[in-house]
C-alpha cells in the first residue's frame, strides 16, 4: 500500500504521514463534538416561548443558557478524576425564574447592585427609580433585565459555540432615561472558557452597569458548603459602605482585615469576623487598568480539584457568599454559604459618587465589557 513512498524518505516519512492523518482525525472528532441544541424550556406568563440553548465544546463539556433574563443555567465541567458536574446553581423549571428569585445566573441591568436613595441626576435633572431594597434601588428594579425576554441568535466559529442575546430597553423603563439597545453574548470554547461580552448604546444619556449573577459551587451545585473553597482576589481595597451597603466613595485597604484575599484563603476562614452581614457582600477594586482584560479572582475547590479563574475589563468584582439563601424551593434547595458569587461590574452607587469610574452612557458611545470564566483542574 505504501510502495509509492520514495526510498530515500523511508520509515520516518511514513511516521510523519501517520501523525498528520491522526491530527486531522483528532481535529475532525473535536469539531464533531461541538454543537448547539435548543428546545422550549417553558412559557412566560403572557404565553411566549422561552428557549434553552445547550452549548457543547470540542471537549464534550456543556453549558446552557436561556433567553429569559439572558440567563446562564448549567455549567458542566470535570473534576480531577474526570467526573462531570454542574457547578452553577440553577432551577430545573422555568416557573421559578419568572417571579422573584435570587438572580440565579441572570443578566442584571440596567444597573446592577445598589443605587443609594433610588435616584440620580443627569445634567441637573433628577430621575427617581423603584425602591426595591428599603429606601434604595437594587439590580435594575423589580422588572429589570432579569425579568425580560431577550431575542437570541446562535453562532459557531472554529473552536467556539455561542448565543448572542439582544433587547431594547425603552425610555423610562424602571425609571431610567433613554432607549438602550443592549447585547449579552455568551461563548464557550474548547479550553472550557466561558466569555460574556456586554455591550450597549443609547439615544439619551443614561446610567448602565451590567453583570452576570451566577452562584458557583465548584464541588457541584447542592454539594453543601462552599466556604472551604480557596479564593484569591486581585484587589488591595474594598468600597466603604453605609450600614445599608451603599458605597460612600471611600476605599478601605484590606491589609490586616477579614476582607484580605490577596493570598489564597478559604471563604470561611474569617467568616465569623464579618458576621454583622452574615458573610461577605462587598465590592473589591480590581487591580490594573479599567477597560483592560486582567485577572480578577481565582477560586479552587480542594475536594474536586476544580478551578475557576476570572478575568474582566470591569473596575470591580462583588463577592457575595450567598448569605441569605433559604435552602428551600425558592433557592433550588441551596442554603446560606453553599455557593458564592463573583460579579464583575462597575462600582455600585456610581451615579452618585463622582470619584468612581463613570457609568454614564451617552449617545454615540458604545459600552463594552468582557468577563472570562476559565474552568480547569489542579
Amino acid at each position: 500500500m505504501l510502495s509509492f513512498v520514495p526510498q530515500r524518505f523511508g520509515f520516518a516519512w511514513v511516521v510523519l504521514c501517520l501523525l498528520f492523518v491522526h491530527e486531522i482525525v483528532h481535529e475532525a472528532k473535536a469539531s464533531d463534538a461541538m454543537k448547539i441544541e435548543s428546545k422550549v424550556f417553558g412559557k412566560t406568563e403572557d404565553g411566549h416561548d422561552v428557549t434553552r440553548f445547550a452549548l457543547t465544546n470540542s471537549q464534550g463539556n456543556q453549558i446552557s443558557v436561556m433567553d429569559w433574563g439572558a440567563t446562564l443555567l448549567e455549567v458542566n465541567v470535570p473534576d480531577r478524576d474526570g467526573k462531570v458536574a454542574n457547578v452553577n446553581v440553577t432551577f430545573s423549571t422555568l416557573d421559578r425564574y419568572l417571579s422573584g428569585h435570587p438572580y440565579f445566573g441572570s443578566t442584571v441591568g440596567r444597573f446592577c447592585n445598589r443605587i443609594g436613595n433610588a435616584a440620580f441626576e443627569i445634567d441637573g435633572k433628577r430621575y427617581e427609580l423603584p425602591k426595591n431594597l428599603g429606601e434604595h434601588h437594587l439590580h435594575g428594579g423589580p422588572k429589570g433585565f432579569t425579568y425580560r425576554l431577550w431575542d437570541a441568535a446562535t453562532y459557531q466559529t472554529e473552536d467556539t459555540v455561542g448565543v448572542r442575546f439582544q433587547r431594547t430597553s425603552p425610555d423610562g423603563e424602571e425609571g431610567y432615561p433613554g432607549t438602550v439597545s443592549v447585547t449579552a453574548d455568551y461563548s464557550w470554547n474548547g479550553n472550557n472558557e466561558l466569555t460574556i461580552v456586554y455591550s450597549a448604546t443609547t439615544d439619551a444619556a443614561t446610567h448602565v452597569n451590567l453583570t452576570n449573577h451566577s452562584y458557583w459551587n465548584l464541588c457541584g451545585a447542592l454539594s453543601g458548603s462552599a466556604m472551604d473553597h480557596i479564593a484569591e482576589i486581585k484587589s488591595d481595597a474594598i468600597l466603604d459602605t453605609t450600614e445599608d451597603r451603599i458605597p460612600t466613595g471611600a476605599l478601605v485597604n484590606v491589609e490586616g482585615t477579614a476582607w484580605d484575599f490577596r493570598k489564597p484563603t478559604s471563604f470561611g476562614a474569617r467568616l465569623d469576623q464579618v458576621s454583622a452581614n452574615s458573610g461577605y457582600d462587598d465590592c473589591y477594586v480590581v487591580r490594573g487598568e479599567v477597560g483592560e482584560l486582567r485577572e480578577a479572582a481565582k477560586v479552587v475547590d480542594p475536594k474536586s480539584g476544580r478551578v475557576l479563574e476570572i478575568e474582566t475589563t470591569q473596575p470591580g468584582v462583588q463577592l457575595y457568599t450567598a448569605n441569605f439563601l433559604p435552602g428551600n424551593e425558592r433557592s433550588a434547595g441551596v442554603g446560606g454559604h453553599e455557593a458564592f458569587c463573583l460579579e464583575t461590574q462597575h462600582f455600585p452607587n456610581a451615579p452618585n459618587v463622582p470619584s468612581f469610574a463613570s457609568t454614564l452612557l451617552k449617545p454615540g458611545e458604545t459600552l463594552k465589557e468582557v468577563t472570562v470564566h476559565r474552568f480547569s483542574v489542579e
